[in-house]
């Protein structure tokens, strides 16, 4: 099966009850097996198996992610295994711990991101090859292009496919407004204005390089505000400590590059702010992400706010095509009126 759903709607749960019907837990060996592009992203699939999976008292999970090591000739004895392509891979290959020859689910979730990046996509093939033809196959995303759709129909023969219309994608529930900052400083001056009004929930600041996300982070600390952050180059332990800490509401903004733009479910993120607008590598925007994105805030049918920082001509035009995608209108506030912020996160 191919399926497409929008972030929030339960895609997770229905792949993880998918995946513990076939387990056969007297069977002390690997029975299905999840990938998933990120380690969090793992991390957060298998909470969901432990929480759906509670009364199953005799089905164990094993994650197959950087930090976690096996010695080689070990055999796992878990039946439900969620991991990383690359670990996967090695644990199959290399260290010869983990037979996928008995493999009776894989499931393939965020597959665009994973079809779409080289490194992913190879290894995902991978491992694909080394599954038996009995295995049952499924690939959930948020969003699929056509190259993507092509691809994943080449893995999958003759798949039940679930896709949206394109017109379905945009996330009705969250409210998406634009800021006019023709200067750093002024960028700055709202993200501040935007923070000291945020009076209910949670919110994640959305930056293009690590760079800019430490330098934000730094100054709105430096300034008394209480943020965390989370960027690609944090050891897995800090990752997870940095979530950890944004869960338990130590801190109301997490400031992060991509690396949690894609199913990280905090339920009480009321605010999604793109400091800078994501775009591909001609400089054009990217809907896909930008759709991920602003999809971290209004989950499971919640109001959600998404404000988007726009410093120029260039970031304009980011923001016209994002309009021109989606066919909605992304509106202007003025973050000099403090009542008007105030009243767009309240209501």
């Amino acid at each position: 099966m191919i399926a497409q759903s929008q972030s929030g709607t339960g895609k997770t749960a229905a792949f993880v009850i998918a995946m513990l019907s076939r387990v056969e837990p007297s069977e002390k060996f690997p029975q299905v097996l999840c990938l998933s592009p990120t380690l969090e992203l793992a991390l957060q699939i298998g909470q969901v198996v432990k929480k759906i999976g509670q009364f199953c008292t005799d089905i164990d999970i094993r994650y197959a992610v950087r930090g976690e090591e096996v010695s080689r000739g070990t055999k796992l004895t878990e039946q439900v295994i969620i991991g990383t392509p690359g670990k996967v891979f090695d644990w199959a290959t290399k260290l010869r711990c983990l037979d996928l020859s008995k493999m009776k689910v894989f499931v393939l979730d965020e597959a665009d991101i994973m079809i779409d990046t080289q490194g992913l996509q190879d290894q995902s093939i991978r491992i694909h090859k080394l599954l038996p033809k009995t295995c049952q196959m499924m690939l959930f995303s948020a969003t699929y292009e056509k190259d993507v759709m092509q691809f994943a129909e080449c893995i999958i023969p003759n798949p039940y496919i679930i896709k949206l219309k394109r017109e379905e994608e945009s996330v009705e529930s969250i409210k998406q407004y634009y800021v006019d900052c023709p200067s750093q400083e002024s960028k700055y001056r709202a993200i501040a204005m935007i923070y000291s009004s945020v009076s209910v929930g949670q919110a994640i600041i959305f930056c293009h390089t690590r760079k800019t996300a430490s330098w934000l982070a730094e100054k709105l600390t430096r300034d008394g505000h209480s943020v965390g952050l989370l960027t690609g180059e944090l050891e897995v332990d800090q990752r997870i400590a940095v979530l950890e800490r944004f869960r338990k509401e130590k801190e109301k903004v997490l400031i992060t590059t991509n690396v949690v733009a894609r199913g990280i479910d905090i339920e009480q993120v009321t605010l999604v702010v793109n400091y800078d607008l994501p775009v591909d590598m001609e400089g054009n925007a990217d809907c896909e992400t930008y759709l991920h994105r602003i999809g971290r805030t209004g989950r499971f049918g919640k109001s959600g706010l998404a404000i988007n920082m726009v410093d120029g001509p260039r970031a304009l035009n980011v923001l016209k095509q994002i309009e021109n995608h989606f066919g909605r209108k992304i509106s202007k506030l003025d973050t000099d009126n403090l009542e008007e912020v105030e009243r767009l996160t309240e209501e």
